[in-house]
């Protein structure tokens, strides 16, 4: 049987290489339409937990994760012989930037060089993992061709770059659009047909490097919308305006605007990193992203904006940053989500402890910080509750999780700093509130 109709009748053994927050929704979609799926990471806890049925994502249940077990239609493991039994190896890992902002494709070669010993005739791979135009061609292709096999002739490669928005139960994996591009015409095929049998729509694209651009392409544009309101509520907040009154009467137009909102950075794996993967690519090629660039400047410029109007808000209340008790509500990237990848929490709470304030957070999805690849802080998330609040000299929301009940702390709270507009509509307690 060809590998075309093993997808086609969902016989196709698949396998899922990086078992995060792209990799285990992707799992759910294939197992949850029949196939069967083997997922692989290097994290022995994540392992762990997967085998005795323990979700770590929050929007997929421990039930489901037990129930595609029992199923025998997901197997997690980290051994990666497996691998020789797919039919298809679909890459999910990570792509960070190193401290220098240049790209950081040590995990994709890893996965790849790994890959290629393991790497049978006939299967399918598919590069998901966030990168720079060429990396499929240029980078993973030749570390699989080291196996001695020939892409396009002996095995098949495409790109389908991940669009997850975690949190969102309106767009699951297999409500979400995948764009696909192929080595080849064949590799296009396949690909196309294996993500047909989860997910809405598939579109097709001419190559890998168009696949992979059009992800940038996404996050950049996003980036670039952020940083013009995030630069837009520094001015304005310094002329007297409220930007998400704005913002707001903006979006009543019906054509030609489309809404952004400022905050205090930019968080999750994308949008603070892709941008800087083109600005990279555009300096091989001997050219300049000066757009792009700046944008990167306002967005990165967002924690110590918010430590400056933290800091002249104590000062208004005869206070000094040092010593002062701040409360951080929120460390997630984003609401209502337990993924605090790229946070600006992060930068804010470290800048904020080395200048002498005493501080603590609360944040209903994330018990603990984790180990972050730049930040070493190690904080347990602290209950709210009256007397905490009443003891703090500032608290800083950061995230505006619904879990939040705002008049409530504001209530029992002296000073709120608030970056994302969640306090607006609050006419009570007016006075306790600092917009940043």
């Amino acid at each position: 049987m060809s590998l075309l109709q093993q997808i086609e009748d969902r016989s196709a053994h698949i396998g899922i290489i990086g078992l995060g927050y792209v990799g285990l929704p992707l799992v759910h979609a294939f197992a949850q339409a029949g196939f069967q799926v083997t997922g692989f990471d290097t994290d022995p806890e994540k392992i762990s937990l997967l085998a005795s049925g323990n979700s770590y994502i929050a929007h997929i249940p421990d039930q489901s994760i037990r129930d595609l077990i029992s199923e025998k239609r997901f197997l997690p493991t980290h051994n990666f012989n497996a691998i020789q039994q797919l039919n298809v190896v679909v890459i999910c890992v990570p792509t960070p930037l190193q401290e220098t902002r240049e790209p950081d494709l040590s995990y994709v070669k890893s996965t790849a060089t790994c890959l290629a010993g393991h790497l049978q005739r006939g299967q399918l791979v598919v590069l998901e993992s966030t990168t720079y135009p060429g990396t499929t061609e240029h980078v993973v292709k030749p570390l699989l061709e080291s196996s001695g096999l020939k892409a396009g002739t002996d095995f098949y490669l495409a790109y389908s770059p991940e669009r997850e928005d975690p949190g969102n139960a309106q767009r699951s994996a297999a409500l979400i659009p995948k764009v696909i591009g192929g080595m080849d015409s064949i590799s296009g095929d396949l690909a196309t047909e294996l993500y047909r049998q989860v997910v809405v729509d598939v579109v097709r694209v001419s190559n890998t490097m168009v696949a992979e651009a059009c992800k940038i392409l996404e996050n950049t544009y996003r980036a670039v919308n952020i940083a013009m309101v995030n630069e837009l509520k520094v001015l304005f907040t310094h002329m007297g305006i409220d930007i998400w009154e704005v913002i707001d009467a903006a979006k009543t137009k019906p054509f030609g605007f489309q809404a952004f909102y400022p905050g205090p950075g930019l968080g999750g794996h994308c949008i603070p990193i892709d941008p800087f993967y083109l600005a990279w690519l555009a300096k091989q090629q001997g050219l300049t992203t000066k757009f792009i660039e700046l944008a990167g400047e306002i967005n990165t410029a967002m924690p110590q904006y918010v430590i400056q109007r933290v800091t002249d808000a104590l000062h208004e209340r005869n206070k000094a940053l040092i010593d002062s008790k701040i409360l951080v509500l929120g460390v997630a990237y984003k609401k209502d989500v337990d993924d605090p990848r790229e946070s600006p929490s992060f930068p804010i709470i470290e800048t904020l402890i080395s200048r002498g304030a005493q501080v603590t957070y609360n944040d209903p999805h994330i018990a603990r910080l984790p180990q972050m690849r730049n930040y070493q802080i190690r904080m347990e998330s602290q209950p709210l509750t009256v007397d905490s609040l009443h003891a703090q000299d500032c608290v800083l929301l950061l995230t505006d999780h619904s879990d939040y009940e705002l008049s409530w702390i504001l209530e029992h709270c002296q000073l709120l700093v608030d970056t994302r507009g969640a306090t607006r509509r609050i006419d009570a307690y007016r006075d306790r509130i600092v917009s940043a």
